[in-house]
């Protein structure tokens, strides 16, 4: 399969997913929305199984079964035994997952990045890491380690494991800017540094905590709006 395909197919999955969200906000197109999103994610499924080469080993392939089947699996149950009622908490929870998912795709870059594909130069690995593939890593685990603690602190106070109460800290709107513009600051420096480790785990934290900070003053009764 070629790049320009594989790029044109991870596309269309990107669309779809973003249809899907825009479905899933409003209950006479949910339905729709999880059909485009059940669409869009057997595409980008199926395009990156059709990356594997014959190369791959058994243990490659039976990890990836083994995922599909776990997941599928857990989703399935959860699908059939959560009431509609608890939706809002369980989408809440999904979306800790993909973000957490997403640091760890991006974690797995930084430390094998010949594996993705995205050095210089792959037959000479000292040169490092593509620029426009550095940013798209902190980027990427910059915006997932928000989702995570975000969509966690979302889960808990819909689940009432957290008081719903919003929690105003002093002087937030500086901290969530300071903390903004920090992140921005050292995702540039990463890119600069040609992938510094130390940076990228900043980064990480740094972007936890800012998830936690701008869901916090947020109500409980308004939490179905954040995670839609």
């Amino acid at each position: 399969m070629s790049a320009n395909v594989v790029a044109l197919l991870y596309l269309v999955s990107g669309v779809l997913f973003i249809l899907a969200l825009k479905g899933l906000s409003h209950p006479e197109s949910s339905r729709q929305g999880n059909t485009f999103g059940m669409i869009g994610m057997t595409i980008a499924v199926l395009t990156t199984l059709g990356q594997l080469g014959s190369s791959d080993s058994m243990l490659t392939w039976f990890l990836i079964l083994l995922g599909l089947g776990a997941g599928g699996a857990i989703g399935a149950y959860t699908a059939r035994t959560i009431p509609m009622t608890m939706m809002p908490e369980l989408v809440a929870a999904f979306h800790s997952l993909v973000g957490l998912a997403a640091v760890f795709v991006a974690a797995s870059a930084v430390y094998a990045p010949e594996a993705f594909g995205i050095l210089v130069d792959q037959a000479r690995p000292q040169l490092g890491i593509k620029w426009a593939s550095l940013l798209e890593m902190a980027l990427g685990v910059a915006i997932g380690a928000i989702t995570f603690t975000g969509s966690v602190i979302a889960f808990l106070k819909l689940s009432g494991r957290m008081k719903g109460n919003p929690i105003m800290l002093p002087g937030r709107h500086v901290i969530n800017l300071a903390l903004g513009a920090l992140i921005i600051l050292l995702v540039y420096w990463f890119c600069e540094s040609g992938g510094s480790t130390w940076l990228f785990w900043a980064i990480t934290l740094l972007s936890l905590m800012f998830g936690a900070l701008i869901i916090i003053p947020i109500g409980g009764a308004d939490m179905p709006v954040v995670v839609s």
